[in-house]
């Protein structure tokens, strides 16, 4: 098969499908087939870069995951949060991420500012997950 740069979508389903027949051979190093692997892995990676709109970790899941990875329970936020009931209303999206909580949690459990940022402006349109408006798609008067 002759490699170029993926335009379409059946290009891509081409692409890919060829991409799994040369995995299966598992063809040995510096050889033409491993070559062809290398390079349409470079033009499917190409493809879906222009074409798939990236993936944004929701901040919460993010908390969520790294609490289930280093064994906490929501007691144990309370230093990144402030206190229990704080915990509990942002684990709920009850509540936004403060820029306090953003810096401790970065800090302290090393998720990224970048990804907690995003609860903090208003990832879904200044609506939270719930449907909820967040307080900066609220009038002045009302938030």
């Amino acid at each position: 098969m002759e490699v170029k740069i993926i335009k379409t979508q059946a290009e891509h389903d081409d692409a890919m499908a060829r991409l799994k027949a040369l995995m299966a051979l598992d063809p040995p190093p510096d050889s033409p087939e491993e070559n062809e692997l290398e390079l349409l892995a470079l033009v499917i990676e190409d493809y879906e870069t222009r074409t798939i709109p990236p993936v944004v970790p929701d901040p919460v899941e993010q908390i969520l995951f790294r609490m289930d990875q280093m064994g906490l329970s929501r007691k144990d936020m309370i230093p990144y949060f402030g206190s229990i009931s704080k915990v509990s209303e942002v684990l709920s999206r009850k509540r936004p991420l403060s820029l306090s909580m953003i810096r401790r949690l970065n800090e302290g459990l090393g998720i990224p500012a970048a990804v907690l940022i995003q609860d903090a402006a208003g990832r879904h349109g200044e609506r939270y997950a719930d449907g909820s408006a967040s307080p900066e798609a609220l009038p002045r008067e009302l938030a």
